[in-house]
């Protein structure tokens, strides 16, 4: 179980690093497209809109900014492969069946151990309750 346990951190790890994936690709779109500036990549297609130049980085900045965010998604993406490494290797599938098929064999006999159990109090019970009643009908014959 301790094992299982320790499986399902990774897993929990693995989930946590991918989410934190997406944020970094998400927040990298949202700069990539707000602090970029209109360039022109054809000349049969001129720019027709221009920003600001509050509004966009300078393209050194804006190469040292891009280089960071790859950077960090190169990072990320290897920190989640090493997870991936670390998870167990799959059980193949004839081993899962049989340890199903024994614990599902467990189950049944605990299960029928339950309803011994249950039989059992019911007829303690009912003897308990005869004998009480037995007790009390003769003690009103002898008060009676």
């Amino acid at each position: 179980m301790l094992q299982d346990l320790s499986h399902m951190d990774r897993i929990t790890q693995l989930q946590d690093e991918i989410q934190r994936l997406l944020v970094i690709m998400s927040s990298s779109i949202a700069y990539l497209t707000t602090r970029s500036t209109f360039l022109q990549v054809s000349e049969q297609i001129p720019i027709t809109k221009q920003r600001n130049p509050d509004k966009f980085d300078s393209p050194d900045v804006f190469e040292a900014n891009k280089k960071e965010l790859v950077d960090d998604l190169i990072m990320k993406a290897k920190q989640i492969e090493v997870l991936i490494q670390s998870l167990p290797v799959p059980e193949p599938e004839e081993q899962q069946a049989n340890r199903l098929q024994a614990l599902e064999n467990e189950l049944t006999e605990a299960n029928q151990e339950y309803t011994q159990a249950v039989d059992r109090a019911k007829n303690l019970h009912n003897q308990f309750s005869e004998l009480l009643r037995t007790m009390l009908d003769s003690a009103d014959l002898e008060t009676g």
